[in-house]
């Protein structure tokens, strides 16, 4: 059996479809056709069954894919064993993460591992929403709140805190805000309700303020939408150093502690490079957090 037919037949069992497979992969979808067709011939079974919504595994393909996900491993862990001498990280790595920490952490932490390991792509998604790493859509990913199934390993990143802030210019032009009865003279900006795709992310049902006014699946967008006096909402700290404008509202009052976590698939255990490359990412990502929340109490 070929592991480049098992490649191909992974890339499409993950992304159920021809067309995703192949965009992955960098060939065309005719070809990924003709290769999966061609690796039913030699299994003499049927390994995927068309739908509507796209390409199914059969019992034969669900049989396959253990086998074929050994295969991978161990074929990524043989080209590690190639680079084990070289100085610097090699190869293309793909990092998921929620906008947040993709705007304002990840940026200074990845640009400087790049720079230490010149040969090194970094691919970085940034969606508010969870990584599916069975259907490796990300080689590692960082969430709000630790995976309780799926064959993971799951590390403790850091903890980061959270306030209610506004600009200054809304404050000065509206009722002030001295307890928390006060916010409900004010506009709310959060989270679209129905877009809250972790629990963690639940910022004003944990404090009991009314629905916001306006609102956005993105932090950045909040936090520019409360740059330009729109009203209060939830702030990372470390997000406070990238907008001056912005004041802490009853920081004795209203805090928040939330945690992130590296999450990557168990599989991928014994490949050194995304190891050194998750450590890189740890100790940068760290010492980012804890910089620029800092900087957040200096500016407060």
């Amino acid at each position: 059996m070929d592991w480049d037919d098992l490649r191909i037949f992974l890339a499409v069992a993950r992304a159920e479809s021809l067309s995703r497979a192949g965009k992955s992969l960098r060939i065309d979808p005719a070809t990924v056709g003709r290769r999966i067709a061609r690796l039913e011939t030699t299994l003499s079974a049927r390994l995927f069954t068309k739908t509507p919504q796209g390409y199914a595994l059969t019992e034969h393909g669900h049989r396959l894919m253990d086998p074929a996900r050994a295969a991978e491993t161990a074929f990524a862990t043989a080209q590690d064993s190639l680079h084990a001498g070289t100085e610097g990280l090699t190869g293309q790595i793909r990092i998921g993460a929620p906008d947040g920490s993709a705007n304002y952490l990840l940026p200074q932490v990845l640009t400087q591992i790049s720079a230490e390991n010149p040969g090194l792509e970094i691919q970085l998604v940034a969606l508010p929403r969870v990584f599916n790493l069975s259907k490796r859509e990300a080689d590692m990913a960082i969430a709000v709140s630790r995976p309780e199934t799926g064959r993971l390993t799951v590390q403790k990143l850091s903890d980061y805190q959270l306030h209610l802030a506004a600009s200054r210019s809304y404050l000065a032009q509206n009722p002030p805000i001295t307890c928390r009865d006060d916010l409900k003279a004010h506009r709310i900006i959060g989270y679209i309700p129905d877009m809250i795709f972790d629990k963690e992310l639940d910022y004003l049902g944990e404090f009991g303020t009314t629905a916001p006014e306006i609102s956005s699946n993105s932090v950045s967008v909040q936090t520019q939408l409360m740059r330009a006096g729109a009203g209060v909402g939830m702030v990372h700290d470390f997000v406070l150093p990238f907008a001056p404008e912005l004041v802490r509202v009853l920081p004795e009052t209203v805090a928040l502690t939330r945690s992130f976590w590296l999450v990557r698939h168990a599989d991928d255990a014994q490949i050194e490079r995304l190891n050194r490359f998750a450590a890189l990412l740890t100790q940068g990502l760290r010492r980012e957090l804890q910089r620029l929340e800092a900087l957040s109490l200096t500016a407060a």
